[in-house]
């Protein structure tokens, strides 16, 4: 009996020494696991309470953004409420103040809203036979103007065009005379339009704007055409001739200068062909029951840049029948030479036909890093303009330095007008030199 007890008692032994060591070994896996738990858990909380921080920093700065625009509000409410200061208005910043930038935003998203315009003004010094004298214009050869245009792309073919533009000048150089000198502000729509443009089907406009044959005198490679060109009377022309008794004549230099340059800024229904070799042609019907008709050629080649245009308009004036006008300008691109010349003819049903005649020859150079300085003198003649018999004649010089950082040209002419009456009444030059300059925005 002792035997088997024995052995028995010996696999007891030997079976809970195997369960003994089964469960040290459980124990320490599972405290490893509850050391990862835990280490866990230690992360969790860091990343909790830095969320946590992060929030409260988002609140805060959201709370400091309402209070700013809170008080950003009541400034608003407190300067509309009280009347506007017009000394405030005219105090010039400091030099070193930069302005804010503009914001155009178009009510409608899928309108692209473009605002832009200029600001044009010179001084002219003037010797009428009866001394001399400074008159501050506007200048009408391009005067200060501020345009919206706007755009959207109807599809891979089509692109619908609108533009309002507005001519608003103080004492604009057409007007102001040795009489009336401060004739006061001009204010006008030029243009008021919409346009449907076609790649391949041309283009068509209704409303107010340019006239098919507007600008057809007025071709000018020359960059001096904002004080020397065609019309060379726009930059003075209310100023009246004198005569040799000392009195005003009534007769202005618009009277008797003027390049027939088609019928200028009407209301109309447009159409623009494709433009095929560098020519284009334009036809439009006016108000008035007037027409007209334009043709446009542009192109460069073998060192040269060319334009040129020819209009016919029937501006259905008393006394006259059609009008004609043409101009061309070739620019030598290496040497920075250009001539351009222009002529235009009204036919008169009782009188002789009237006429214009056109010549500048031009220098454009690259002298300074500011921009282009473009010199030029001309030569215009003027028959049967004022009257039957009239002929005036005109000689200028004039430098045009662009200064492109400021988008911005300074210009300097030198004029004289002379005007011999067809009934013999002898007439005073007008001398006039111009300091003047324009800013684009």
């Amino acid at each position: 009996m002792r035997a088997p007890v024995l052995v028995g008692a010996a696999a007891a032994l030997l079976t809970w020494s195997n369960v003994a060591q089964a469960a040290e070994s459980d124990t320490r896996l599972l405290r490893q696991l509850q050391e990862t738990i835990r280490q866990q858990q230690q992360v969790l909380q860091q990343q909790a309470a830095q969320l946590q921080g992060q929030a409260e920093q988002i609140r805060q700065q959201a709370d400091q953004l309402q209070k700013l625009q809170q008080q950003v509000s009541n400034l608003l409410h407190k300067a509309a409420e009280q009347p506007s200061d017009p000394v405030a208005l005219t105090k010039p910043e400091p030099a070193f103040r930069q302005p804010p930038p503009a914001v155009v935003a178009p009510g409608n998203d899928r309108i692209k809203l473009t605002l832009s315009g200029q600001i044009n003004r010179a001084i002219n010094v003037v010797s009428d036979g009866s001394g001399t004298s400074v008159y501050h214009v506007d200048n009408n050869v391009s005067n200060s103007r501020f345009r919206l245009t706007g755009v959207a792309e109807l599809s891979n073919e089509l692109t619908l065009g609108t533009r309002l533009e507005m001519a608003f000048t103080a004492d604009e150089s057409s007007k102001v005379s040795q009489d009336n000198q401060a004739p006061g502000t001009y204010v006008n729509a030029r243009w008021a339009d919409i346009s449907l443009a076609s790649k391949h089907f041309g283009k068509l406009s209704l409303g107010k704007g340019y006239t098919a044959s507007y600008f057809t005198a007025g071709s000018d490679l020359s960059k001096t055409d904002i004080v020397l060109y065609s019309s060379v009377a726009d930059i003075a022309g209310g100023l009246k001739f004198r005569s040799k008794d000392g009195q005003l004549t009534g007769i202005t230099l618009s009277d008797v200068f003027t390049d027939y340059d088609g019928l200028n800024v009407k209301s109309r229904l447009r159409y623009d062909s494709p433009t095929l070799y560098g020519f284009h042609l334009a036809g439009s019907l006016v108000s008035g029951q007037r027409s007209d008709l334009g043709l446009f050629w542009g192109g460069e080649g073998y060192g040269f840049q060319g334009a040129a245009s020819f209009g016919l308009a029937n501006p259905r004036l008393e006394d006259s029948r059609l009008q004609y006008d043409g101009s061309c300008s070739l620019l030598h691109t290496a040497s920075g030479l250009n001539l351009t010349l222009s002529s235009g003819m009204l036919e008169k049903k009782s009188e002789r036909n009237a006429f214009s005649y056109y010549a500048k020859l031009g220098w454009l150079a690259n002298l300074t890093s500011q921009g282009s300085t473009a010199f030029g003198v001309d030569f215009s003649r003027s028959e049967n303009g004022s009257s039957s018999g009239d002929r005036g004649s005109s000689v200028g010089a004039a430098v045009v330095q662009e200064f492109k950082k400021a988008a911005t040209e300074l210009y300097l002419q030198y004029r004289v007008y002379s005007l011999h009456r067809g009934d013999g009444t002898p007439l005073y030059d007008i001398n006039a030199g111009t300091l003047g300059v324009r800013v684009k925005f």
